[in-house]
């Protein structure tokens, strides 16, 4: 007889594959994305694993976009753009809802497209969109799975790296696994020669 369980917070949307069912220990890896992987993302990250006798298995996390974020974005470039010519947009224009609600479908379809990329190269995965932070997010599901490695694919933030504010630096500095930072949408070639990413640590 089972007992029904209490709905854990934030679970996946896209479920954990049946393949790692196995009594084999599973090697866990840990991916936080910014946007969605390409095919030539997922093989790459695939391919770091082929040597490893175990089963592979990702967790992909994906921050949820910031509503508040873009709605900035879009004023800042009407300001810079038409507000010379045209009266100001004003926040009771904005549909704040209807923005965040975007946000969320889009976040949701990013992950579905990791998901994907991933699977079709041949991986295990599952993920989630997060809310926490990003960091924080990322040492929780590294608790949680028992993971053995963290993977952080972003886009290249030059200001940031330079002050080592990045997510790179501050997973380094909270997390206990190896922790691998990569540029998305660029070839291992395209990110030779600086080390990981932009800021070469």
């Amino acid at each position: 007889m089972s007992a029904d369980l209490p709905e854990a917070p934030n679970q996946p949307e896209h479920p954990i594959d049946d393949s790692t069912g196995s009594s084999t220990e599973t090697y866990h890896v840990v991916l936080l994305v910014e946007r969605a992987l390409t095919p030539l993302d997922a093989r790459q990250v695939r391919s770091l694993h082929e040597a490893i006798d175990e089963p592979v298995h990702y967790t992909v996390l994906l921050p949820l976009e910031d509503a508040a974020a873009r709605i900035e974005s879009a004023m800042g470039s009407l300001a810079a753009g038409e507000v010379m010519s045209s009266p100001a947009m004003v926040m009771s224009d904005v549909d704040l809802d209807a923005v965040r609600r975007d946000c969320k479908e889009r976040s949701d379809r990013d992950l579905g497209l990791c998901l994907d990329a991933l699977r079709d190269a041949g991986a295990s995965a599952e993920g989630q969109v997060v809310t926490a932070p990003p960091i924080d997010a990322l040492a929780e599901a590294i608790a949680e799975v028992d993971g053995r490695e963290a993977i952080i694919l972003t886009r290249p933030h030059v200001v940031a790296e330079f002050f080592h504010l990045d997510w790179t630096s501050k997973a380094r500095r909270k997390l206990g696994v190896p922790v691998l930072h990569l540029l998305e949408h660029e070839t291992f070639d395209e990110q030779a020669g600086g080390g990981e990413g932009v800021s070469g640590v």
